[in-house]
C-alpha cells in the first residue's frame, strides 16, 4: 500500500522539529517556530516553520517572509536535498521516517537527482531545450518579449514536475526554464514558470513560478556572453521586467535577481561602472533597490534607478510598444549611454 503525499507530509509534521534539525540545520528554535534563512538552509531569520499545530495553522507549514514562498516539510526536503522529482522526495522522506521505500517493477522512475540544488538545477536545465518554436517562446511573445533563440539562459522543458503545496498533488507541466548563473556562467539555480499546455499563458495552478538552487548573489543574465566585460548593465527583480528592457534597448546587458531580497544581495561584475536598477511602481522592492544602490556606491559604481510609467516595464512594453518605452527611458540614462543604447531620434 502506497503512502500519499499528504500522508507523508502529515507524518513529517509529527516530527517537525527533528526534520528541521536535519534539513534546516543552520536555524534554531524560537518558541513554536524553527527560524532559518530560507528553504535552502541559509543562515538568517526570514523563514519560519511551525513546529506544533495551533490556532494559526498546522504543524510543518512554513513561509519565507522575504520571498513569499510557502509549503510543507516535503518541500523542505526537496529543496534542501536538491531533488527534482516527487518520487525522489518521497523516498528521502520515507528514509527519514524509517519507512520502506516504494518499489514497483512496473513503476516508471526518473534517474535519481544529484543531491545538491545547483546540480539538480543543472540537470533540469540540461534536460530542457532552446525556446524557439515552443510554448515558452509563445508565452514570452504574448508578453511582448521577442528574444528568439540567442538568449542561452532561457530554455523550455515539456514536462517539468509541479507539486501543489496544499493538496500534495504532483503533475508534469510545460515550463519556461531560466538559468540562474554566477559571473563564470555556471548554473547555480533555476526559475521555473509553468505554462498552460493549451497556450493560455501561465499554468492555472496556485504558484506557477518558483525558483530553486543557490540564488543569492546570482541572477538570470540576458545579453551577456561568458567572459565579456560589463561597463554598464541593468538589474531588477523579475525576468519579464528585465527582458522588456532588452527589447527597448537590445545592447543593454540585464540581469533578473528573481526577488527583492536577492536583488539586494546581487553580486556585481568588477568591470561595471554604471548600474541601472529597474524599479516597479509599487514599494515592495524598495528595500532591495536601496540596499543594492548603497552597495554599488560603496564599490565606486554609479547607480541610477529606471522608473516605468505603469506598474513595471513589461506593462509599459505591452501598452506602449518598444519605441515609446525607449523614448521614455532616454531621459533616465547617462548621456554617454544614450548613443550606445538607443537609436537616434
Amino acid at each position: 500500500m502506497t503512502s500519499s503525499a499528504s500522508e507523508l507530509a502529515r507524518r513529517l509534521a509529527e516530527h517537525a522539529e527533528a526534520v528541521c534539525r536535519v534539513y534546516l540545520s543552520n536555524g534554531c528554535r524560537a518558541g513554536n517556530h524553527w527560524i532559518v534563512g530560507d528553504v535552502l538552509n541559509s543562515h538568517g531569520r526570514s523563514m519560519h516553520v511551525r513546529l506544533k499545530e495551533n490556532a494559526k495553522g498546522s504543524a510543518g507549514k512554513w513561509v519565507d517572509e522575504a520571498t513569499g514562498e510557502h509549503g510543507d516539510l516535503l518541500d523542505v526536503i526537496g529543496h534542501s536535498c536538491g531533488l527534482a522529482g516527487f518520487r525522489d522526495v518521497a523516498d528521502e522522506a520515507r528514509r527519514f521516517l524509517a519507512m520502506p521505500r516504494l518499489e514497483s517493477a512496473n513503476a516508471e522512475r526518473e534517474p535519481p537527482a544529484v543531491r545538491s540544488s545547483p546540480d539538480a538545477a543543472r540537470r533540469i536545465f540540461a534536460m530542457s531545450k532552446p525556446i524557439a518554436g515552443t510554448l515558452a517562446e509563445r508565452y514570452l511573445a504574448g508578453r511582448g518579449i521577442l528574444l528568439g533563440d540567442h538568449e542561452r539562459a532561457l530554455r523550455f522543458h515539456p514536462g517539468c514536475y509541479y507539486r501543489d503545496f496544499v493538496t500534495g498533488e504532483t503533475m508534469k507541466l510545460p515550463a519556461l526554464i531560466a538559468a540562474v548563473t554566477d559571473h563564470d556562467d555556471r548554473v547555480t539555480g533555476l526559475q521555473r514558470t509553468w505554462l498552460d499546455p493549451g497556450g493560455d499563458g501561465k499554468a492555472h495552478v496556485a504558484d506557477p513560478r518558483r525558483s530553486m538552487g543557490h540564488l543569492l548573489g546570482n541572477g538570470i543574465w540576458l545579453g551577456l556572453d561568458p567572459g565579456m566585460p560589463v561597463a554598464f548593465m541593468a538589474v531588477g527583480e523579475g525576468l519579464e521586467t528585465m527582458a522588456s528592457l532588452r527589447i527597448a534597448m537590445p545592447s543593454l546587458p540585464v540581469v533578473a535577481a528573481t526577488s527583492a531580497n536577492h536583488l539586494a544581495g546581487l553580486s556585481l561584475p568588477p568591470s561595471c561602472k554604471r548600474l541601472y536598477i529597474a524599479a516597479d511602481a509599487d514599494a515592495a522592492g524598495r528595500h532591495g533597490i536601496d540596499r543594492l544602490g548603497q552597495r554599488a556606491g560603496e564599490a565606486g559604481i554609479l547607480a541610477l534607478v529606471l522608473r516605468p510609467q505603469l506598474g513595471d516595464f513589461n506593462d509599459d512594453l505591452r501598452q506602449f510598444g518598444a519605441a515609446r518605452l525607449a523614448a521614455w527611458l532616454r531621459d533616465q540614462l547617462v548621456p554617454e549611454d544614450v548613443g550606445l543604447l538607443l537609436q537616434p531620434g
